[in-house]
């Protein structure tokens, strides 16, 4: 998968493709964010956006891990990664070692039952619409007050009602993104 003409997404049995500045290895197995879905299109999409750069950086369902691994290998300082599922656990430290990605935090199960001991800079959840309605309260407490929460998993016509949550929880609507009628939200 090439994304924006910057990021090549490759299984381990593809050899690496001259021009891009990020290569992102994966074996996907059991777990989503191989890059072929919009939204995760998306997120990546928008990480090129965003300065990483010595900040700390929480991806809430991690999947393959692909969100973390690039927010890593665009300088973040720290990664934590959550999932629920046995399968993407182990998959991501698969792929966080197939990508020289060191000194992270992979923690299994919901973000409500988790402790992290600070805020975070940037939060990514690329989950579903009912996840997100739900835990976008968490995400808020979570955040650092200047940080910024980019939220994907849902369609363009779901866009009102997580930004009439995130407005609840004292966040601000940045802009959107749209890719064959999936949506992401970039909030502050």
């Amino acid at each position: 998968v090439y994304i924006a003409d910057k990021v090549q997404v490759r299984a381990t049995f593809h050899s690496p493709q001259p021009g891009y500045d990020y290569d992102i290895v994966v074996n996907p197995k059991m777990s989503f964010g191989t890059g072929h879905h919009e939204t995760t299109y998306l997120m990546v999409s928008e990480q090129l956006n965003t300065d990483f750069r010595n900040k700390s950086f929480l991806d809430v369902g991690t999947g393959t891990g692909i969100l973390a691994i690039m927010a890593k290998k665009m300088g973040a300082k720290s990664i934590t990664a959550t999932d629920i599922d046995d399968w993407c656990i182990s998959n991501s430290k698969e792929n966080f070692a197939l990508n020289a990605i060191e000194n992270y935090n992979l923690l299994q199960g919901t973000i409500d039952k988790l402790t992290f001991p600070e805020p975070f800079d940037i939060i990514l959840a690329n989950i579903n619409k009912n996840v997100l309605l739900a835990d976008i309260p968490i995400y808020a407490n979570l955040l650092k007050s200047d940080g910024q929460l980019m939220i994907s998993g849902f369609y363009e016509d779901d866009i009102d009602d997580l930004v009439s949550r995130a407005t609840q929880n004292h966040l601000k609507l940045r802009h959107t993104r749209l890719r064959n009628n999936w949506a992401m939200i970039i909030l502050n």
